[in-house]
């Protein structure tokens, strides 16, 4: 009872769904190794150039794309990858250089067997 009624006082805000904090510290920056191998943990990167911090190649760099990805592991890569994505869809868009979102779409979620159509839905849902 006495725990209602703070949350009367507090306000809306205190209502609303607080989603766990995700344990990366940047878009692609584990801040615990989270049961990878050594190896494994550090080929990553962070916006705005997506460039893996152990091998300088576009993240995700052929090392983290080489490891295992069966239906289980896809289940747990697919909410934090999609995150990703629409991160480096902002950031790399806009660039001269750049690839276009559908690009971006195939190359950080790379183990989903998508077509360009899939793709290009997914790339406008995640702008």
């Amino acid at each position: 009872m006495a725990e209602e009624k703070s949350r009367r006082h507090r306000g809306p805000a205190a209502r609303r769904f607080r989603p766990p904090v995700s344990p990366y510290r940047c878009t692609a920056r584990p801040a615990t190794n989270s049961g990878r191998p050594g190896w494994l943990s550090a080929h990553r990167a962070c916006g705005p150039a997506w460039v893996c911090d152990e091998c300088g190649r576009d993240w995700p760099c052929p090392t983290l794309r080489s490891a295992p990805t069966g239906a289980a592991r896809r289940a747990e890569l697919l909410p934090e990858f999609s995150r990703i994505t629409r991160h480096a869809i902002r950031d790399l868009r806009g660039r001269i250089d750049g690839p276009d979102p559908v690009a971006i779409v195939r190359r950080f979620l790379w183990f989903l067997p998508l077509t360009d159509q899939e793709a290009r839905a997914v790339a406008l849902r995640l702008r």
